[in-house]
Order: C-alpha cells, then sequence, then structure tokens
C-alpha cells in the first residue's frame, strides 16, 4: 500500500475505537486478526470490488463508442426499416464497425460471438441468462398484385382462398396451412399446398408484387408496395397471429459502449417503424 506501518497501526486504532471491537490482536511476536477483523474484511473486500466496478462502468459509459459489433436478424426485418436503421446508426457512429449476420437460425449468444440478436417470435426469450428489450409486434396480412386480382373472382371470405394460387414462408413446398384471426376472435384455418414458397418475406412479397398469387407477408414488409398501389390488401379483416420483435443480449453489466449505443438507438427508432 506504499503506506508505513505506523500510520496503518494509527489507522486500525482509530477504526476499533470507532467499532468499540477488537479487529487486529498485537503481541511483541506479531499479530493476529480476530474472528470479527476477519469478517469486517470480508464485507471490506465486496465495498472495494463495487467500488472498483462502479468506476469501471462510468470509464465504459464516458468513453466513445467504438469497436466491432456483431449483429443476428432474420431475414424477414432486413427488408423493412431495419435496413435503413442499421446504416443510419453505422453513420453516426463512424467508430463502430457493424457486422450483420442474417439468417432464420436461432443463434446462441452464449456460446457464438454476438453482441445483440434481433429476434421475431410469438414469445419472449425466457432464458434468463439473457436480457430482452421489446420493439414491437409484427402482424401478417394478405397482399396481392392488383393484376392478380382483376383477373380473379372476388375474394370475400377466407374460404374462398382455396381456389386461389397461394404464396407463403416455408422451407419447402409441401402442404402447409394458414390460420387467420378476426378482430371479434374468430378464426379460420385454411391448408394448401403452396404455388410458391421461399424462407424470406422479401422474395415471398416480390413473388406477390410479379402476381403469383395472393401471399401472407408481414405489413412492415408490404406496407411501401401498398402505399405504391402496386399490392392490395386482400381481406382486410383477416390476418395472421402476431409476432413480437425484440432485443436479446447476455448482460448489462460490463456493457461496452458501443453495444449500449446500438440497443438504445434500435430502441429509439426501430418501435415507430414496426
Amino acid at each position: 500500500m506504499h503506506t508505513s506501518k505506523s500510520v496503518l497501526s494509527k489507522r486500525v486504532s482509530r477504526l476499533e475505537d470507532r467499532l468499540g471491537v477488537r479487529l487486529i490482536e498485537r503481541s511483541a511476536r506479531g499479530f493476529r486478526v480476530t474472528g470479527i477483523g476477519a469478517e469486517l474484511a470480508k464485507h471490506a473486500d465486496i465495498i472495494i470490488g463495487s467500488a472498483e466496478e462502479a468506476q469501471r462502468a462510468a470509464q465504459l459509459l464516458t468513453s466513445a463508442p467504438r469497436g466491432m459489433l456483431r449483429i443476428a436478424c432474420p431475414p424477414g426485418l432486413l427488408h423493412t426499416a431495419l435496413t435503413d436503421v442499421l446504416c443510419q446508426f453505422a453513420f453516426h457512429y463512424p467508430e463502430i464497425r457493424v457486422a450483420v449476420a442474417v439468417s432464420n437460425r436461432r443463434v446462441d449468444l452464449i456460446e457464438e460471438p454476438f453482441d445483440v440478436a434481433i429476434r421475431v417470435r410469438e414469445q419472449l426469450d425466457s432464458d434468463a441468462s439473457l436480457i430482452v428489450r421489446k420493439l414491437g409486434t409484427s402482424r401478417r396480412i394478405l397482399v396481392a398484385a392488383p393484376a392478380y386480382l382483376s383477373a380473379r373472382p372476388p375474394i370475400r371470405q377466407p374460404e374462398d382462398l382455396g381456389r386461389e394460387s397461394l404464396l407463403t414462408l416455408a422451407e419447402d413446398g409441401d402442404a402447409t396451412q394458414w390460420t387467420l384471426l378476426r378482430a371479434d376472435s374468430e378464426h379460420h384455418s385454411i391448408e394448401f399446398t403452396p404455388r410458391f414458397a421461399a424462407s424470406d418475406f422479401g422474395l415471398i412479397n416480390r413473388a406477390a408484387v410479379a402476381g403469383l398469387g395472393i401471399a401472407l407477408v408481414t405489413e412492415a414488409v408490404c406496407r411501401p408496395f401498398l402505399e405504391a398501389e402496386t399490392l392490395t390488401h386482400v381481406l382486410p379483416d383477416w390476418f395472421a397471429s402476431e409476432s413480437l420483435v425484440y432485443l436479446t443480449f447476455t448482460s448489462r453489466r460490463g456493457m461496452l459502449p458501443a453495444t449500449r449505443a446500438l440497443i438504445d438507438y434500435l430502441a429509439s427508432e426501430l418501435p415507430a417503424r414496426l
């Protein structure tokens, strides 16, 4: 401690006087820490550790965000506002290098080198080792190109979809099922073999724009095409179940400024766009 023994001895004596206990037994042969002295030392170690952790946290918070950030996200979100938001984030933080892994695979944030994962699920992660921050919800609706609809009989109810060419999110083209809901809690299930299937919402949406049939895609993906009138909302009273869009990361303790900056930026920019 770079302090003389006499100074340390006086400090210990003052502490003993204040507490009214003996912390050290002294003799000509040396000294021995008492039981209560050892117990006090344990608590002191915890206090010192907390103070050091607070200092490190302050240094992290006040230092400029920089370094590498690895982000995992599903492809369906990348075709929406997420693309613009990530590009804007990289522009605002020029000292942060961004690497985005696009996949429907559920990455393991403990075992794999990702800082943040953006997920779309019907339920939030329940893993106690992960922190979750909800961003919003994602709802799937039915859309089709005006040219396709004009060449077909009117679609007035879910049962009418059975005669249509249907485009769906799937790994293969096998028979599948849609369950459609309405605000009054009514639901209707449709079993079909898709005309066109893909594991990416952006491709399904483009297939609908091309006039291949009726697609069930997220609102965020198809909204620009609905506004441009290259797609039409089919059966607007009906929709598929909503999914939660959220961030997940391992811990707030010792979080690097770059990671904190990304989480705060996405939480600020994405909810309104979803």
